[in-house]
């Protein structure tokens, strides 16, 4: 189903355009001069209009075998209204919405835009929170905070144990593997469309809630963060200003991130949406045994543009560095490629512009900035950039303050795309909100040139994670887990920084299996973690790490002296690692006291690798 063409003209951005405003307090508003143009009034417009315009363009495609299953915007809007028909019919409401808890596909898409088109809330519910739990602990917290009427599993069987856990007053519905009391998913699908439907459909306004995305919080039960339609049409009319060559030539992605989460489900697919783009659902993962289904899917489609996060990246370069004839096909259209989610590695971004150069592509590299809570976006990337880091400048519509918290600079946000707050919690939406409005989103900032804010905005971490050494000398964690993650290479999947009130900073580090194994060419994939840390060639490229990193430190808060790594992986049940594969650093050093004790020991144990001399 791929369609060869010419490659599209080169991509065109608005200029960067930015206005200061000065505060007494040594505070400071960004904001962009352009003025947020006129957006749709709630999702379902996009549906009906690219269905009107466009019918028979392909909008969902989702493997079957060695086929794709296709949905055009005809076939997706005729969905959508008898979805929305059955889901009226069951009385539905925000008081009883639905819940989804399967991962991304075509069923998934079309029960979400059938609730959306009559203004019936939906929350997408990370599978991990029923695949992996142990306890399924979190998922029925959600359960009694939302009280659905309908959820939804796309296997029956597979989530059997999920749906025991939390059996309630809900219909179940499942497109395989049905239940005997469950309902269908097809059964859905053929109601057929009541007067009801486009009443209710023409009824839907800004401000009524379109989605609930849980957040996987630092600490204690998901929060519920309510979605608005217009938060989320908005958004999608700040990114265009931004980026108009999606006007230009509707986005073409093969994206595996997930729904329920704000860069998969928002800006991801509401971009194909509202810009009448194609979008082929990836069902692969950056994970082992899942990542080869990505590059199955990239030999068969060539995207336009590509979204991914940090540790995506860095699973897929090795097919495309090793693989000519699949980098051929990933750069055939390739134009943009967009990470997120977490700070980009520089030897991965050198890796993806090397590859670029080499085939003659010219592929833009960029980023964006935002949170769950900004449905996502606030500042975007739309001038050329030569490094990961910077986030850009603030879209138009959105406000950007910078207040002075100890030797940092918090940002928090105002705009149309931001949320009311949080679902059933009144107490946490207040704690969210400064006394103007702007929401507290809990991240530093800086100007990359202060005599120039049009250069960008620097992200410069979490303001929760930093803290002081015992001298008093601030580690910045956010910077520092980055080189970190560079100078392990490629040992390190992720790492966690460590040192609160100890002498010096040491390194947690969950090690990248591949990576280790790279090393270890004799020893099969399927050897255990426990065994390839022990080996003493990681351990000496970790130690050669540490003094790459001290090498280019200019004092004790930018290299680690001391640094272990770990057998066990991060815990979903834990709050260790979002969906996207993030780690949360504050619940790793909560969970983790015996190794962060082993890892200041004197004398250090043989397990912890030290800093050479």
């Amino acid at each position: 189903m791929n369609e060869s063409r010419q490659p599209c003209a080169p991509l065109r951005f608005a200029p960067p355009r930015v206005e200061r405003i000065d505060r007494r307090d040594g505070s400071f508003i960004l904001r962009s001069p352009l003025p947020l143009a006129g957006y749709a009034r709630c999702v379902g417009e996009w549906l009906r209009l690219h269905a009107q315009q466009t019918p028979q363009r392909l909008f969902l495609a989702q493997r079957e075998g060695d086929a794709w299953r296709p949905v055009t915007y005809a076939q997706a809007l005729a969905a959508a209204r008898a979805i929305g028909s059955a889901l009226l019919a069951r009385g539905l409401s925000e008081q009883r919405p639905v819940v989804i808890l399967s991962d991304n596909s075509i069923d998934h898409a079309l029960l979400a835009l059938g609730a959306q088109y009559v203004g019936i809330p939906y929350a997408p519910i990370s599978p991990a929170y029923s695949l992996l739990s142990n306890d399924h602990a979190k998922l029925r917290a959600i359960f009694e905070l939302l009280t659905p009427g309908l959820v939804f599993a796309d296997d029956g069987s597979r989530f059997s144990r999920a749906l025991a856990a939390v059996a309630g007053d809900f219909e179940v519905v499942a497109s395989q593997h049905v239940p005997p009391s469950a309902t269908p998913f097809a059964a859905l699908v053929a109601t057929p469309p009541s007067a009801a439907v486009d009443a209710a459909a023409a009824d839907v306004g800004p401000d009524h809630i379109a989605k609930i995305l849980f957040t996987s919080g630092s600490t204690g039960e998901p929060k519920g963060v309510i979605n608005t339609h217009r938060m989320l049409t908005a958004n999608q009319q700040m990114i265009l200003q931004c980026w108009p060559f999606l006007r230009e030539e509707p986005p073409v992605l093969v994206d595996w991130l997930p729904w329920n989460h704000t860069f998969g489900g928002n800006h991801n697919f509401n971009m194909v949406l509202a810009n009448g783009g194609t979008l082929y659902i990836d069902e692969g993962k950056p994970a082992a045994g899942l990542i080869e289904r990505t590059v199955a899917n990239l030999r068969s489609v060539s995207p336009t543009l590509y979204f991914n996060v940090p540790r995506g990246f860095d699973m897929l370069l090795p097919y495309l560095e090793r693989d000519t004839e699949l980098a051929q096909r990933f750069f055939a259209r390739l134009k943009l490629v967009f990470y997120a989610g977490a700070a980009l590695p520089q030897n991965l971004w050198d890796r993806l512009q090397a590859l670029a150069r080499a085939l003659g592509a010219n592929v833009v590299m960029t980023s964006a900035w935002g949170s769950t809570e900004t449905a996502p976006l606030v500042t975007s990337v739309h001038f050329p950039i030569d490094r990961a880091g910077v986030i850009g400048l603030p879209a138009p519509g959105t406000e950007l303050l910078f207040v002075p918290n100890g030797d940092k600079l918090e940002m928090r946000v105002r705009g149309p795309n931001v949320t009311p707050g949080y679902f059933k919690r009144p107490d946490l939406t207040a704690a969210a909100f400064d006394s103007e409005g702007f929401y507290r989103i809990g991240d530093a900032g800086r100007l990359a040139n202060p005599q120039h804010p049009a250069r960008g905005v620097i992200f410069d971490g979490r303001i929760a994670e930093d803290f002081k050494l015992a001298s008093g000398t601030w580690v910045h964690v956010g910077n520092l887990r980055v080189r970190a993650i560079a100078a392990l290479t490629p040992v390190a999947q992720d790492v966690v920084v460590a040192g609160h009130d100890r002498d010096y900073v040491a390194l947690l580090v969950f090690p990248n299996a591949a990576g280790c194994l790279s090393l270890c060419p004799e020893l099969c994939a399927d050897t255990p973690v426990a065994t390839l840390i022990a080996d003493a060639r990681v351990r000496e490229r970790v130690e050669q790490g540490l003094a790459q990193l001290a090498a280019s430190a200019s004092g004790s808060s930018q290299f680690a002296r001391r640094a272990l790594l770990l057998a066990e992986p991060p815990s979903i049940d834990a709050n260790e690692i979002t969906d996207k594969g993030y780690i949360n650093q504050r619940a790793v050093l909560a969970r983790r006291k015996a190794a962060l004790e082993a890892l200041f020991a004197e004398p250090a144990p043989p397990e912890v690798v030290t800093l050479p001399g």
